[in-house]
């Protein structure tokens, strides 16, 4: 009975001693295993590595980080450099002379600016704002004076000349003892009506100056005022009616009316 109790403690002692030593294996091999494992479940471990392995490659992964990033850093530093574009000069094509590397300055535009000023051409004859040109007859009543033709009362030629749409010469010459010349250069107005609720019949105003030529013995030179209005009778004839001052020894004023006989131009 005793030596079976044996036999069977003997047995159970190997079994025993073999489970101890597995075990301890087993929980050994438990703390060397890498918590994150990022291989495929299907690949089998190459090896097993020791705890004091494991720590070894982390610090030397830890030192190793900065210097890949300074290599990366550098590489991209290298690939910038390389992509920058390189111009070669082809020979023939680039200008090497030192006149043509120094740049002109830009000089400014001295050529004068065509503005053109309105000016008016001037055309004998031609028809003003306030009428046509006109040649007629008139006579002249003396006002004041008696030292010319201008102060009594006498036969006279008249006459308008258009010089612009505005300006027109005026000469004319009253017949008598010292025939009178007269040369003013007057400044047509528009027409004018005479009242806007009737019958319209418009006449144009014209101021002017020139000169006044006393012919005879006592030939003399004077300067002239004229004034006056002219009324167009239709599309052919154009009355007119003016107050003529000459500055002689003496001042003569006459009034002369006449009828002229329209046309335009020469």
């Amino acid at each position: 009975m005793n030596t079976s109790f044996l036999r069977k403690g003997v047995f159970w002692l190997p079994s025993i001693a073999a489970l101890t030593v597995l075990s301890s294996g087993l929980s050994a091999i438990a703390q060397t295993v890498d918590p994150v494992n990022t291989q495929p479940l299907t690949e089998a471990p190459a090896a097993v590595v020791s705890g004091n392995e494991l720590t070894t490659e982390l610090e030397a992964t830890e030192i190793t980080e900065p210097s890949t990033v300074a290599n990366v850093t550098k590489l991209q530093h290298f690939s910038n450099g390389g992509t920058e574009e390189t111009l070669t000069p082809i020979p023939g094509t680039v200008a090497t002379s030192s006149g043509t590397l120094n740049s002109e300055p830009v000089q400014a535009n001295s050529q004068p600016s065509d503005s053109r000023v309105a000016q008016s051409d001037i055309d004998l004859g031609t028809t003003t704002r306030g009428g046509s040109s006109y040649i007629g007859v008139g006579a002249n009543i003396g006002l004041s004076g008696d030292s010319s033709a201008l102060g009594d009362g006498n036969f006279a030629v008249i006459s308008k000349v258009g010089l612009t749409n505005t300006i027109s010469v005026r000469p004319s010459a009253i017949f008598g003892d010292n025939t009178t010349i007269l040369l003013p250069v007057t400044y047509d107005f528009s027409f004018q009506s005479t009242d806007p609720f009737k019958e319209p019949l418009a006449f144009a105003p014209y101021v002017g100056a020139g000169a006044a030529w006393k012919t005879g013995d006592d030939s003399e030179f004077a300067f002239l005022l004229s004034a006056g209005i002219d009324v167009p009778l239709n599309s052919q004839f154009t009355a007119t009616a003016s107050v003529n001052a000459g500055f002689f020894d003496q001042t003569d004023i006459g009034l002369l009316l006449g009828v002229g006989y329209n046309f335009s131009g020469f």
